[in-house]
Order: structure tokens, then sequence, then C-alpha cells
């Protein structure tokens, strides 16, 4: 027959039990006060070296031309208006809003709407798994901050055209060649595991709406028109009196 537990021994359970919770909490807060303090390092370090007047340099220096048609592209795809509400994109309401289409014609329509209509959405599902998954690896997000510190010294370095490394002349084409390279290699070591979970998720799910959300009803909506103020009809109205007298 099982013995039940003694006062001391419950007593020294619920001791163990409160003693490992307070562990956790601990390793919890001091992962939270870790980033906390290099976040602050991170800013600091920036203010310090001049950061924000580099990225006003550097965008005052880019042709308005360029800007425009940057700004342009950027309005055309993350215009507001392209992101579909919860209701559209779960099809909330409607009769059937999922189902496996068979006729493979019907399909290929089928793919090459959704991605058109529900493209924004889709990118916003990859920047939020994006997020969530960035978030519980502290170490990525130290990285990124210490690789862009690192570009903005190396920017401010050669603001004038080139820098001195050991009497080695290096211009800042070279010297933003070099840490393009480095950028590549070090996003590679920090983001690998977190890019390809997320691009395998996101492009799961994304494919499996895709294939099977049945949008077609929604395939008019760019050509929609709002019409806005009232329209008032007046019977002694001359198109009305044209009517009348062509009839009779």
């Amino acid at each position: 027959p099982t013995t039940a537990p003694t006062a001391p021994h419950r007593k020294r359970m619920t001791e163990d039990s409160s003693t490992t919770s307070s562990a956790n909490s601990g390793g919890i807060a001091g992962a939270l006060s870790a980033i906390s303090t290099a976040s602050s390092t991170i800013k600091n370090a920036w203010d310090s070296s001049g950061g924000s007047e580099v990225l006003s340099s550097v965008h005052s220096n880019i042709p308005q031309g360029t800007k425009d048609y940057l700004a342009d592209a950027k309005n055309k795809i993350f215009n507001r208006q392209h992101l579909r509400s919860p209701a559209v994109f779960f099809g909330i309401g409607e009769e059937k809003p999922f189902y496996l289409e068979r006729i493979p014609s019907l399909v290929t329509e089928r793919l090459r709407h959704n991605v058109a209509f529900f493209y924004l959405n889709y990118i916003l599902l990859t920047a939020v798994l994006f997020g969530l998954t960035l978030l519980i690896s502290p170490s990525a997000i130290i990285g990124l901050g210490l690789l862009g510190f690192a570009w903005m010294a190396v920017i401010k370095a050669t603001s004038e055209g080139s820098m001195q490394v050991k009497g080695i002349t290096i211009t800042q084409k070279q010297a933003s060649i070099g840490m393009g390279g480095l950028s590549v290699l070090v996003l590679i070591w920090l983001l690998s595991h977190i890019f390809w979970w997320t691009l395998s998720t996101s492009g799961f799910l994304t494919g499996v709406h895709c294939l099977l959300r049945d949008a077609s009803m929604h395939k008019d909506e760019e050509d929609r028109v709002e019409m806005q103020g009232d329209l008032s009809l007046d019977e002694e109205a001359t198109f009305l009196n044209t009517s009348a007298g062509s009839m009779a």
C-alpha cells in the first residue's frame, strides 16, 4: 500500500516547488534585464556615434528621382487598402469560404487571384511570425543591434570618401562591399534558424490558405467605385420629363 506523505514531507515538497518557481522567475527576469541593458548600450553607442546625422546625410545624397521611385513603389505595394480584413481573409459569413478545387484550370486561377488579392496579408503573416520568433532569441536581437552599430561606424569613418587602417587606404566602396559580405555571413549565422522556421511555417500556412480559400466573389473588388453624396431625384427633372415625353 502507498503511504501518504507526512507533514514534513509535504512541507519539503512545497519548499522545493517554491524554490524552483523562484529560480525560473529569476532566470526570466535576468534575461529581460540583460536584453534591456544591451538595448540601452546599443542606443547610447548609436547616439554617441552620430548615427542619426549619418543617416540624414546619406538620405540627402540620394537622387530625388530615386526617392520618388521608391516612394511610389512603396505606396503601391504597401497600400493599406490592399490589406484585407480578417472577415474577408477567413471568409467569415460566407457560405463555403474554404474547399478544395479539383479542376486544374480553376486551381491555377484561384492561386493567381489569391496571391494578388491577399499578398499583403501573407506578407504581414510572415512578418508577425518572424517577429515572434525573434523575440524568443535574445542573442539574435543583440547581434542585429551590434551589426547595425558596425555599419554606422563604417559609414561615419568613410564619410569623406575613404579611411585609413594601419596605413592602408580603404575607399567607401571597398568598405561597403566588405561590410556587405560580413553582414551576409553574420545574418546567416544569427538568423538561419529563425529565417528557415519562419519561411517554412508561413509558406505552409500561406499555401494552405491560397489553395483552399475561395475568394471568387471578391474578384471585382478592385473595380468597385465608391459613390459619395446624396442623389435627389426631382419629379420635375428635365431628363424625367424628356423620358415621359418620348414614351407619350
